[in-house]
């Protein structure tokens, strides 16, 4: 299936499998090219040395495309373009919106741009900056996220930008891939889907928690860093949403300094982090400090299996899965989910001049002069 963004990035598949911290190591990256789709490693839980490793290892097993997600406020983000520069990693990804001066490196050395946005008002910032292509996540998607959902918010930004946009936020199968195709987007994006496949690293008690989730024990909470985060209603969340502001700050302590040993860096690096990313809202110092090694709360889960002391960031769309295929067998059955569903769509009845249509030219969205037409 063609689309602006496959064609963009050079993959067979418009799936994106997210960067998601801890998880989205060389294993799942590998797994996720090597079956035609877009798949992005996690930098934030690496040293820019384990990044370089890391880029090194996905290229040793596999010449399809893959990317890097970057956190733009880094102190370090410079350090890390250079070696995505220098290895020749073919997208860009970033959690929040890069500067103008960084987008321009980047294209300036071939690589694709690809921020994340969670408003049309950003989009149509990164857009105007020269980014190539943007995921819109919805209110749906795990992790930091918005309150509007993707129905509402994809098709804002696909009216608003002339580049190609990925609909993140709700999507796990071939009918949302459909469905997001019919608003205009160029592919879906995915987190929680690719955590649960056998290919992920997360260990098999973490994810048993997820597939049991219900659509009840997804929650959007604030007492982690102070921005809207959504995740697994556990034990450590309860935890933190009761805790006053001395206990919380205490805690806070306590994992930045566990975060600093693992990733090398420095206390006033760390607090410089955590600044950068209040994002001009007021927090509590403890906040600051959560919000700069919330790193580790992931860590627990995902790398040591600990769900009652660690967080585990969720989209909504966890209440809806209830399998752990390999990333391969995910991928084919998104792929056939989609063409049965175009395929219905078109019904049984002649179509255009009395042909029917095949699952490639059933239907097309509205062409826009960034895509060259249709899928």
């Amino acid at each position: 299936m063609r689309t602006a963004f496959t064609d963009l990035v050079g993959v067979r598949r418009p799936i994106v499998q997210t960067g998601m911290g801890w998880v989205a190591g060389p294993r799942l990256v590998t797994a996720t090219a090597r079956a035609g789709a877009l798949g992005i490693l996690a930098s934030a839980t690496m040293t820019p040395g384990q990044l370089r490793c890391a880029v090194r290892e996905v290229r040793s097993r596999t010449d399809a495309p893959f990317g890097v997600n970057l956190r733009a406020d880094a102190g370090d983000a410079r350090e890390r373009v250079r070696v995505i520069v220098e290895e020749g990693v073919r997208v860009a990804s970033f959690a929040l919106a890069p500067s103008r001066e960084l987008i321009a490196e980047l294209k300036d050395a071939g690589v694709v741009v690809v921020p994340s946005v969670g408003a049309r008002r950003h989009a149509e910032k990164v857009a105007a900056w020269g980014a190539d292509a943007v995921i819109v996540q919805g209110g749906e998607g795990g992790g930091h996220t918005g309150e509007v959902a993707t129905t509402v918010l994809l098709p804002q930004v696909v009216d608003a930008v002339d580049i190609p946009v990925v609909a993140a936020g709700g999507f796990h199968d071939g009918r949302g891939l459909v469905a997001a195709l019919a608003y205009g987007a160029a592919g879906v994006a995915m987190g929680t889907r690719f955590l649960l496949t056998s290919d992920s690293t997360v260990p098999d008690t973490v994810k048993a928690r997820y597939l049991a989730a219900a659509a009840g024990d997804i929650t959007l909470t604030r007492a982690v860093d102070g921005l809207p985060h959504r995740m697994l209603r556990t034990e450590m969340v309860a935890e933190l949403e009761d805790a006053g502001r001395v206990r919380a700050l205490y805690r806070a302590l306590r994992r930045a300094s566990a975060f600093r040993r693992i990733s090398g860096m420095g206390r006033l690096e760390m607090v410089r982090d955590g600044l950068a990313m209040r994002h001009g809202r007021e927090l509590s110092w403890s906040q600051v400090l959560m919000a700069a090694n919330a790193p580790m709360l992931l860590r627990a889960s995902m790398v040591e299996g600990r769900t009652d002391l660690g967080i585990m960031a969720s989209g909504q769309v966890a209440a809806l899965i209830e399998d752990l295929p390999s990333v391969g067998e995910l991928v084919d059955r998104i792929m056939a989910e989609a063409g049965g569903a175009v395929a219905a769509l078109a019904g049984p009845g002649p179509v255009g001049r009395d042909a029917a249509p095949g699952p490639s030219d059933a239907w097309r969205p509205r062409p826009r002069a960034s895509d060259g037409g249709a899928f």
